[in-house]
């Protein structure tokens, strides 16, 4: 169960984290950022509702957008890192830069700590599978 409440919790914390980077702070996501958005955000609510509920099971439903969550956030790290020579839409004159220094937290750019996040959060649910079968 301490998985579950932990997974929750990471979810929810990041949730709440980039709620607050784009609304308090005013910084507009990249089309990447959102997409990354739209696995979090969900794994924020069944986790929650699942640790309510005491439902140990949830890591099958989980899991999967943990790991596309992760793959979108990989993929935005090898953007940024210049790994992959693309440029991150829409970081351009007019939009977002996912390469300023006001996208650095803890000295670590955003997508990293993204990537970090989801990865976490699956950790969580494999040993939360590990325990419950």
């Amino acid at each position: 169960m301490a998985f579950l409440f932990a997974a929750w919790f990471v979810a929810l914390s990041a949730s709440l984290a980039v709620l607050f980077i784009g609304e308090v702070l005013g910084q507009t996501p990249c089309n990447l950022c959102w997409f990354q958005r739209a696995f979090m955000f969900p794994l924020a609510i069944i986790l929650g509702v699942a640790a309510w509920r005491a439902d140990l099971s949830i890591w099958r439903y989980a899991a999967p957008l943990a790991v596309l969550g992760g793959a979108v956030a990989l993929y935005h790290f090898l953007l940024y890192a210049g790994i992959v020579p693309a440029p991150i839409v829409p970081c351009t004159a007019s939009g977002p830069s996912c390469t300023d220094a006001a996208m650095l937290i803890l000295g670590m750019p955003i997508p990293l700590l993204s990537l970090l996040t989801f990865g976490a959060i699956l950790g969580l649910l494999i040993q939360l599978r590990r325990i419950s079968t």
